[in-house]
């Protein structure tokens, strides 16, 4: 287990690593998983798995995000993990499925998680709203 803490995750580079992962684990806050999943996948192995907790309120935009910031909307919560998935399909990487975090974040969020894995992997989500519909609590 290598822990990244306290970086920043957009300029993340294999270089950087003792080795490129298999399995990356990605919990950030404060910043969109859009901004940082280039970086984060371009240092994974060849072959990866990626599960990433996506949080709406840094997902969504300031003007989606309600009062104690919180996402209350499950349109707005499935937006932001649809885009945060499509995100990782545009960047060529294959997207294998949604689940729910179980458990709402400190300000009572809703919190999703996404796995996302090399192209061409089988099992790859063919839609991307039906899934994360089937992933809502």
């Amino acid at each position: 287990v290598t822990v990244v803490e306290r970086r920043n995750a957009r300029s993340l580079d294999a270089s950087g690593l003792p080795y490129r992962p298999d399995l990356v684990v990605a919990d950030v806050s404060f910043i969109s998983l859009a901004k940082i999943l280039p970086a984060v996948l371009d240092s994974t192995a060849a072959r990866f798995d990626c599960l990433a907790l996506v949080k709406p309120q840094f997902e969504v935009g300031r003007e989606r995000v309600g009062r104690g910031g919180v996402v209350r909307g499950a349109d707005e919560r499935r937006a932001a993990l649809v885009a945060v998935a499509q995100t990782a399909r545009d960047l060529g990487y294959a997207v294998l499925g949604f689940a729910s975090s179980g458990l709402p974040g400190p300000a009572g969020n809703r919190e999703s998680f996404v796995w996302v894995a090399e192209s061409g992997r089988p099992g790859e989500v063919a839609d991307l709203e039906q899934a994360a519909r089937r992933a809502e609590p």
